[in-house]
């Protein structure tokens, strides 16, 4: 027999059966939807959080406090929670390294504002005015601190879009003056929404850096540096270089941490790569328990049609025509699973943007994976049926009743 001769004969059995035909498909389709759901959903949430990094600025190098020795049990504290960076280690970056664009101080600590009757609680962070450039934050109107106000901590803010909608709601809040832990300040500025979490402005009041120092905390310290390197290749040499500055100025490489956007970017990436992994080996359990289907229901149909499979070996269909019968017939069920499994994920994904208000990333790897590892459930689980079928004597197969 040639091989459409066979496939015509295996495609007529699979639809002589057909409501038996898509019960058995049932779990490779579920099984090739829920892999490329979940797939997206992974992939979705990683270009998410990649987006929200990046959010924060070009060529950022972040400094923080490391850990620090404990003034009355001797031993060290939690990495990035001592008071550490102060003004002067600012000023000595500045000074010393070559290979920054800029450098910028951050003290933040959470505030209660109040603006006539209206309270909410936020972070009010001390900045300098090389912050907003170094994070590529805009205003959306209203102006920045100049540098007088800076060095005299005048009680000047810039708040964020929240902050606006949240205390002045139905007010321009340009002039208006509202209290930061009942310090008076007044609104010069608001910016322009940008990112959302790590990278979000919008909850947040930017104060003068030594007006949050003297007039709001009563802290001599900061909080983090934010570094700004020339450009992106030289990323390592201003690790290398900032490294150096501060364990000049501060004596122990334990006391401070630097992070570059590269790094957070790879862990990331790590991350919800073999979340995306776990994700999708969860849902192939059910492409195995679809091939298990596709297996049982396959030794079901070669038990039925014994008689058939005698009669047709008795007029002259050999052992490998029998053996591809049965074989195109699985294949068959998963590749029809597969394909109505295709539309269902991709209808899925687009639900769950939709309705869960996640990100999904449609990927055509996924896609493809789930796809071939469908036809390869039923290749593998379809292969003893079609065996046991072709082995069927002849003769005893006609006698079966």
């Amino acid at each position: 027999m040639s091989l459409w001769e066979v496939f015509r004969v295996a495609l007529g059995a699979l639809s002589s059966n057909k409501l038996r035909s898509f019960l058995t498909t049932l779990g490779i389709i579920i099984g090739v939807g829920a892999v490329i759901v979940m797939v997206s959903i992974g992939q979705g949430a990683n270009q998410q959080i990649v987006s929200r990094i990046s959010a924060m600025g070009a060529n950022l190098l972040i400094i923080s406090p490391g850990r620090v020795a404990s003034r009355t049990g001797g031993g060290w504290g939690a990495r990035g929670s001592g008071n550490i960076l102060t003004n002067k280690e600012v000023e000595y970056l500045q000074r010393g390294a070559t290979t920054l664009k800029a450098v910028a101080p951050e003290l933040s600590q959470s505030g209660m504002l109040n603006f006539k009757g209206a309270n909410t609680s936020t972070r009010v962070i001390g900045i300098t005015g090389e912050y907003f450039p170094i994070r590529e934050y805009n205003l959306a109107y209203g102006r920045s601190f100049n540098k007088q106000e800076e060095d005299t901590a005048s009680a000047v803010a810039v708040i964020g879009e929240t902050v606006v909608t949240d205390l002045f709601a139905g007010v321009n809040p340009l002039g208006q003056e509202f209290k930061i832990n009942g310090t008076r300040f007044q609104v010069i500025g608001v910016l322009e929404p940008k990112g959302t979490g790590m990278g979000d402005n919008t909850d947040q009041v930017y104060v003068p850096l030594k007006t949050a120092q003297k007039r709001l905390f009563g802290s001599q310290y900061v909080s983090t540096i934010y570094a700004q390197a020339r450009d992106e290749q030289i990323i390592p040499r201003a690790v290398e270089e900032l490294s150096a500055l501060l364990l000049q100025r501060l004596g122990d490489a334990e006391k401070f941490n630097i992070r570059n956007q590269q790094e957070i970017l790879d862990t990331v990436s790590q991350t919800t790569a073999t979340f995306t992994f776990l994700l999708g080996g969860v849902a192939s359990i059910a492409l195995l328990v679809g091939g298990i289907g596709i297996m049982n229901i396959m030794l079901v149909s070669v038990t039925e049609r014994t008689r058939e499979i005698g009669i047709r070996k008795a007029l002259g269909a050999t052992q490998q025509d029998i053996l591809r019968q049965f074989l195109i017939e699985s294949l068959l069920l998963s590749f029809l699973g597969g394909i109505v499994g295709v539309i269902l994920g991709l209808v899925g994904s687009g639900l769950v943007a939709k309705l869960g208000g996640w990100s999904t990333v449609i990927s055509l790897n996924a896609i493809l994976l789930a796809f071939t590892f469908a036809a390869g459930v039923g290749m593998f689980f379809g292969i003893y049926p079609a065996r046991k079928a072709a082995s069927l004597d002849p003769i005893d197969a006609l006698r079966y009743e």
